[in-house]
């Protein structure tokens, strides 16, 4: 016997064999909760995880905890993600806040000026199911995720992940494990109001907190021994602090939350709570103050922390090298696309500027995402490229959005137009895909109206309809030895077929058709031989004549806002030719008119702007139509046909048949959106601009001063202008989106 005992030492010291009992591993699992801005404390908690040693083995989060914990499960450290959201602007993303350079170019003419937009469904008028659909958040997570994007059984992870969201129908909530990560994630942290709810699998959910915003049994259930739990719920508020609609609806959500929230506490081995209490879900400008809240309640844990490091065995530590993708090129060799109805290959395509045999980057792709996301034609739009066989693929999955019909209104006020209510109904995919149906009703003073049509091919020619009905009266000079001024009266009724393509997501290109019914006379003095006996009016007519012509543009909008620019440029040229007409004169010859305006915008030290507009327009053959001329003279963002403004002269003060205009704004953002500005604009009104290349000869001159404020209705505007050419000043005020 004792040589047996003496055997087995010989041949556990000869291979290696240790007497002490094997270590038992311990597996760790992190609960992370839900609380908006609030989670940035958790990474605090992952940095102080990871600096004492432990390895996390499964992972569970709620709405920002879903959102810290999928990328931290997807391979990223405690510092990579300190660093990451350090640089990010989550107001930006929560809010979809997309580049105006994204807007199709069809919207950037024709959509801004709405104050309101509601949803029309089963023919009823409704309300928003929340301010965006969230797509920002997917779209960060998506590019963050990419090293993943082909695991969607969530528990194969780096470290297994799940979810927590809500079910809008049964009330339940729904384990997310299996699926599109960001899509998972983004439906997570949909927080009533302000994100709509998000369709999975059929199933509409929302954010996870309404029922469980802190779930450690189903980490428990994961297989994890040991649970470390991050709460950075701060409880329920009292009266005096429900100051906003985010804070009374974060109480809502919370009333069942925190009816099991202390049972769920005491099931948790390590607690992290963080004290963020004078905190909200949207404090994303406290990103410092709230990571240094997390490093301190992390502090008070590390011992214990270290004693379950100790209790692990560290060889089963998964590494993963999480590298930026924002600069890796991908050479696109086919795209597939799934869940379009209503809109086409090219159309969606197009939007994204994407070709077959494309090169992009992930941060182009974003940017792409965004420009097909601007269109508001899908909730739901999910992407990731896929190294197969003969290259790469980007797979792309939309869902298109559910309401595709609007009610819009807009309220606006000048001097030219005086008041105007608009309403406006718009209608998409109604007779074909890909097409958008605009109406514009304005009432108030001077009763307008805009239809459009447009079927929007991307990449190929496109197709459109407009007609458009101005009316308007103004005091104007007439040169005459007995009249100065006239209450002239002008009616243009302009309808056009055309087609249009846009390359480089720049440029858009046109040419037309279009039928002009004009009409402009006064009552101030009258004609024998031009009067109108119809109800016994006398009238003096300048034009009463239908024209006939064809038209091309060359368009340019890089702007980032509509209105009080900070950067990018503007062109526009336009070029009609006046075929034909009824010749109410008798006087019509054919004759074409060229016309151009170009932009440019920089802002300096974030505050100062610059803005620099030149615009001119030479008339081609013999135009003895007044109505038709250029006419020069006072402020409006909304002038029709050749009236162009002129800061120090009044509204169509001068006449002739070329002008050559240039303005410098200086504009000052004093406030936010608060602006103040001073304006200088020099031009030349002649028959010929550039006769004996005497192009500066009698340049008028004007200068302005004003205030301006940027608003939900559109700007508010001030000014004050004068001349030193003459004796008057002008002041001008408006109100609203110009329409």
């Amino acid at each position: 016997m004792k040589k047996i005992v003496l055997l087995v030492f010989i041949f556990s010291v000869i291979f290696g064999y240790s007497q002490e009992p094997k270590k038992e591993d311990v597996k760790v699992g992190l609960v992370l909760s839900g609380g908006g801005a609030k989670g940035f404390a958790h990474i605090s908690a992952i940095k102080a995880i990871e600096k004492a040693g432990v390895r996390v083995d499964y992972i569970g989060g709620t709405s920002m905890g879903a959102i810290i914990g999928a990328l931290y499960a997807s391979g990223y450290t405690g510092e990579q993600l300190d660093s990451i959201v350090r640089t990010i602007d989550f107001m930006k993303v929560i809010a979809d806040n997309l580049p105006r350079k994204s807007i199709p170019f069809y919207e950037k003419e024709y959509g801004e000026k709405y104050a309101i937009t509601l949803p029309i469904k089963n023919k009823k008028v409704g309300i928003p199911l929340g301010l965006t659909y969230g797509q920002g958040v997917q779209n960060l997570i998506t590019n963050l995720t990419q090293h993943v994007s082909n695991i969607e059984d969530f528990r194969k992870l780096p470290i297994p992940f799940i979810c927590i969201t809500t079910n809008m129908e049964t009330g339940e909530q729904e384990i997310m494990d299996k699926g599109f990560l960001p899509e998972a994630v983004n439906a997570s942290g949909a927080f009533p109001t302000l994100f709509s709810p998000i369709e999975v699998d059929g199933k509409l959910l929302t954010d996870g907190g309404v029922v469980n915003n802190f779930p450690v049994d189903e980490v428990r259930a994961m297989g994890a021994d040991v649970i470390i739990g991050v709460d950075i719920q701060s409880g329920l508020e009292k009266k005096e602090n429900l100051d906003s609609a985010v804070k009374v609806m974060n109480q809502i959500v919370g009333f069942q939350m925190y009816n099991t929230l202390e049972e769920k506490r005491n099931k948790v081995d390590v607690l992290i709570k963080p004290d963020t209490k004078g905190y909200n879900v949207v404090s994303f400008d406290k990103v410092e103050e709230i990571l240094a809240l997390g490093e301190e309640a992390s502090l008070e844990k590390q011992q214990e922390l270290e004693e379950i490091a100790k209790r692990q065995n560290q060889n089963n530590k998964k590494v993963i090298d999480v590298k930026p993708t924002e600069l890796k090129k991908f050479h696109l060799t086919r795209y597939e696309i799934d869940g379009n109805e209503n809109y086409t290959r090219a159309y969606i395509l197009g939007k994204l500027n994407l070709k077959e045999e494309d090169s992009t980057s992930y941060t182009k792709l974003i940017e792409s995402i965004d420009n097909l996301s601007a269109t508001k034609n899908f909730e739901n739009i999910q992407y990731k490229i896929v190294n197969q066989k003969g290259g790469n693929v980007l797979k792309l999955k939309v869902k298109e959005s559910k309401i595709n019909q609007f009610l819009q209104f807009g309220v606006h006020y000048d001097k030219l137009y005086k008041t105007g209510i608009l309403i406006n109904t718009t209608s998409k995919h109604i007779f074909s895909k890909n097409d958008i149906l605009s109406a514009d009703l304005i009432l108030g003073d001077n009763i307008r109206y805009n239809f459009n049509f447009f079927i929007d091919n991307g990449y190929y020619w496109s197709f459109g309809l407009k007609s458009r009905y101005n009316n308007f009266d103004a005091d104007v000079n007439f040169d005459s030895e007995n009249v100065n001024k006239i209450n002239l009266q002008y009616k243009d009724l302009t309808s056009q077929i055309y087609v249009q393509t846009v390359f480089k997501r720049k440029f858009a290109v046109g040419v037309g058709f279009e039928h002009k019914h004009l009409k402009a006379y006064t009552e101030t003095i009258s004609s024998i031989n031009n009067t109108d006996q119809t109800n016994n009016e006398k009238r003096l007519y300048f034009d009463k004549s239908h024209y006939f012509n064809l038209n091309s543009y060359l368009k340019l909008d890089t702007y980032d806002k509509k209105y009080f620019q900070n950067k990018g440029a503007y062109i526009n040229i336009d070029y009609r030719w006046f075929i034909a007409s009824s010749d109410y004169s008798d006087t019509f010859e054919s004759f074409s008119q060229l016309k151009g305006k170009v932009g440019l915008a920089h802002t300096f030290f974030n505050k100062l702007t610059t803005h620099i507009v030149s615009e001119a327009g030479i008339t081609i053959g013999d135009n003895e139509n007044r109505a038709l001329d250029y006419n020069i003279g006072g402020y409006g963002e909304n002038y029709i046909n050749n009236f162009i403004p002129f800061y120090g002269y009044d509204f169509a003060e001068m006449t002739e048949n070329s002008f050559l205009r240039t303005g410098i704004t200086l504009r000052y953002e004093f406030l936010p959106k608060n602006y103040l500005s001073t304006a200088v604009n020099y031009g030349r009104i002649e028959n010929d601009i550039f006769e004996e290349g005497k192009i500066f000869d009698n340049t008028k001159t004007g200068y302005m001063v004003g205030y301006g404020l940027n608003t939900f209705i559109g700007p508010i505007e001030i000014k004050y202008t004068w001349s030193p050419d003459h004796s008057e000043d002008y002041w001008y005020f408006n109100i609203g989106y110009w329409f």
